[in-house]
Parts: C-alpha cells; sequence; structure tokens
C-alpha cells in the first residue's frame, strides 16, 4: 500500500462499503480526525474517492464535512462579525442581510446554495423589491458565498456577467442641465423655508460639489473666512500641509478662498455622529468671491455649532432633510407655518428641473459646470472627492493655477446670472 493509501480506509457494512480519510487535523486528544463517506459498492470506486479527498487536502481546496455542514446563518454571523468597512456601508450590509438573505436561507447549509438556489433567490428578491435594491442584494450575496471558497465550499454558486440572452440597456436617470438661474430659485425657495443659512446651502453645494452629509457636518472651524487659521490640526503628520494651507488658502491678499471638507455626519447608535468623508475623500475646495462674501455674513450673523442650521439651530443631518426640506424646496408649496415655526411663511414655487429630482443633483451639476468649463480631468475628480486611477493620479497634482481658474469659471457663472437677472435682483 502507498504512502496515500496508509491515511485511507475501506470497511463493509451490509452490502456497501464505506471509506474514511484523515482529514489532516487531529482532536484534541491528539487522535487523528477523520472523515467519511459510505454508500460504495465496489472497494475500488471508495478508495479512489478517498484518495481525492486526500489530494484536495493536500492542495488546499478540500472542505471538510464539518465545514460543509455549516448552516449559512452562522456563516452570515461569521461574515458580518469580520466586516471592516465605514459605518453606512456595513449598516447598509446588515440591513439587506436581516431583511433579506437570512431570513430566505435561515434552514440551509452554505452548501445547498448551488446555481438552483442562487437563481431561485434571485427570482424571489426581484419579485420582492425594485431592481436597483434586488441588485444591491445579489451583489452582497455575491460576497458573501465569494469568502466561503475553499473553506465552506469549493466553488462560488455566484454566475458572472454572461452574453446570453437579450442584451438590455441600464436605465440612466434623466437629467436636465443645471442653470444658475434654477439655482437661484433653490436658493430663495430654501431662504424662505429655513432663512438665509438655506440661501447658502444651496449656493455652497452648487460652487463646491459638496455631498449632502458633508455640508450638514460643516462646522466654522473648516469654513471661510476661519479656515486655515482655525483648523485644530489633530493629525501630527499633516504639519507640513498644515503649514502650506496657510500659505495658499485664507482672507488677505494673494491667498484663496476655501472651505476644507474633513467630514460627514451620519446616525450610529440613535446618536449623529461624525465620521470621514466617503471615500476618505478629505480635500479642500476653492470657493469663488462671491459665495466667500455670503458664508463670511452668514458666520458674522449667527453663533452655531455648525454652518448651516435647521429651524431650530440644530444640524441639518438630525432633521431628514430630503423629506421636510428639499421636497418643499424643488416641488414647492402653498404658503403655510413652517414646522415647529409660529411664523408664517410665504409660498413656496416649484423649480421645474428640479421636481421630484434628488438633492444630489446639484452635485452632478457642479461636475458638469466644470467639465463645461474645460478644467483639468484630475482637478475635476479631486474637486469631487474620486481617485484618480493609474499614472494620471499617481503623477498629477491640482496647482494654484488650476484652482484659481475653478474660481473664477464659478465667480463669471454668478455675475452672469446677475447681469440677467439685474443685480438689485440678487
Amino acid at each position: 500500500m502507498g504512502r496515500a493509501h496508509q491515511h485511507i480506509h475501506v470497511e463493509w457494512r451490509g452490502g456497501t462499503c464505506r471509506v474514511k480519510w484523515w482529514s489532516g487535523d487531529y482532536h484534541e486528544n491528539g487522535r487523528k480526525r477523520y472523515e467519511s463517506k459510505g454508500g460504495f459498492t465496489d472497494e475500488e470506486t471508495a478508495t479512489q474517492h478517498g484518495l481525492d479527498q486526500l489530494y484536495e487536502i493536500r492542495h488546499g481546496t478540500h472542505v471538510s464535512n464539518r465545514d460543509g455542514a455549516t448552516l449559512m446563518t452562522e456563516w452570515l454571523d461569521d461574515w458580518l462579525g469580520s466586516m471592516d468597512h465605514a459605518h453606512l456601508t456595513e449598516k447598509g450590509y446588515r440591513s439587506k442581510v436581516e431583511t433579506h438573505i437570512r431570513p430566505y436561507f435561515k434552514h440551509k447549509s452554505v452548501a445547498d446554495i448551488d446555481v438552483i438556489a442562487y437563481r431561485t433567490f434571485r427570482k424571489h428578491v426581484h419579485s420582492k423589491v425594485g431592481a436597483g435594491t434586488a441588485k444591491n442584494v445579489m451583489m452582497l450575496l455575491g460576497m458573501i458565498l465569494d469568502d466561503a471558497v475553499p473553506r465552506l465550499i469549493k466553488t462560488s454558486p455566484v454566475e458572472r456577467k454572461r452574453k446570453r440572452g437579450k442584451y438590455k440597456k441600464k436605465p440612466r436617470e434623466r437629467k436636465r442641465d443645471m442653470l444658475p438661474e434654477a439655482v437661484e430659485r433653490l436658493a430663495r425657495n430654501a431662504e424662505i423655508y429655513f432663512g438665509y443659512p438655506g440661501y447658502v446651502f444651496i449656493w455652497t453645494m452648487a460652487m463646491t460639489g459638496m455631498r449632502p452629509a458633508e455640508l450638514y457636518a460643516l462646522t466654522p472651524e473648516y469654513c471661510y473666512p476661519n479656515w486655515p487659521a482655525s483648523d485644530p490640526r489633530t493629525d501630527p503628520e499633516e504639519e507640513d500641509r498644515y503649514a502650506e494651507d496657510m500659505e495658499r488658502y485664507g482672507k488677505g491678499d494673494g491667498l484663496m478662498p476655501a472651505i476644507r471638507v474633513e467630514r460627514q455626519v451620519q446616525h450610529k447608535d440613535g446618536k449623529l455622529q461624525y465620521f470621514p468623508p466617503k471615500y476618505g475623500s478629505y480635500r479642500t475646495l476653492v470657493i469663488p468671491p462671491f459665495l466667500a462674501e455670503m458664508l463670511e455674513k452668514l458666520l458674522a450673523s449667527q453663533d452655531r455649532e455648525w454652518v448651516f442650521t435647521a429651524i431650530e439651530g440644530g444640524c441639518l443631518g438630525s432633521v431628514a432633510f430630503d423629506y421636510k426640506y428639499w421636497r418643499a424646496i424643488a416641488n414647492g408649496e402653498s404658503a403655510r407655518r413652517g414646522p415647529r415655526v409660529r411664523r408664517p411663511r410665504s409660498a413656496i414655487p416649484e423649480v421645474p428641473s428640479f421636481k421630484g429630482k434628488r438633492l444630489y443633483l446639484i452635485r452632478h451639476g457642479h461636475k458638469a459646470w466644470l467639465d463645461e468649463d474645460g478644467h483639468s480631468r484630475f482637478a475635476v475628480e479631486t474637486r469631487m472627492g474620486h481617485e484618480v486611477p493609474g499614472v494620471e493620479g499617481t503623477y498629477s497634482s491640482v496647482t494654484v493655477a488650476m484652482e484659481r481658474g475653478i474660481m473664477k469659471t464659478m465667480q463669471e457663472r454668478w455675475e452672469g446670472l446677475r447681469e440677467r437677472l439685474g443685480q438689485a435682483d440678487i
């Protein structure tokens, strides 16, 4: 008997035989841990099966009987416990697991989920939720099953993109060009709804492309005219940047007014908390002179924790802004009393190009403005908080000339609007 056969034992039980093979592991008492499979009708076939298992063990592709019997719900607990993602990402993953994946597979082992089970679940999900949510759920299930290879299953049942079947073009959100006139109407509506902070909020988003949660989190120490002199300087490794910021940005001759994006706000454990910006996209955003004047006026008029305050003075991130504020600002509403505000309020006209649309499209509009004005791709993507891949991302940098160019074209858009509407009207 060869060396491999020393780890295989075949024995007959009734009319069939069973093969046992050493798993490569030991029990706590030091004895070898064996696995087995029965139901064979001849010793040659049983022996070959045992040899196949030993081959897989040597090459790291073997799934033990014990691991193969792992319940899906146990694997989901392990997988969720090993996550290391941003807070909102983890929150979204947990929600999809608990709402869709765990209830469906709660009585199945990981090994039970073959291609047919995968397809059946996909059909089930699409019957319950919209296409976008279903796609995200299937993407998450794919990650979970892929990570189960090779410990719990030999191969993942996830079906990748195939060229079979009829081609379906992905639907794309319809957008209209973002005109300065539309932004001005939104800003005036926001001012009617929650005061001067609302007016400046809309123009700041349009002129910087900041994400909503970044705007909600903006505090005076990271905003013009205070920044960069007021920067808390909490990172010792950033001393060089702090020094360069003082030479490049701020209020004064030769300096560029700017906002520093250092964080966003999100809810966690029932509380509004600070988190790093999405994808760790810390960045400095130069702003045009007219917006610098607005921000200086706003900060001089209030003494609040946040730059853009809600109606009652708190953070916009805590008031369900999209639902309670943005709908009225974009869609319009009749004159009525504001939420928890006793004074009457003027009627808010709708803004047709934004009616029924997302607040986030103002950020998209800023990107379109930068592209229209011909700014370099690297400067544009950096301003939007995106990483530029490849050699371009490695060797490029945002220069003072690029930033001044952005300030110039954004200011020109504002001045063009003033000419068209009449300076007195703005």
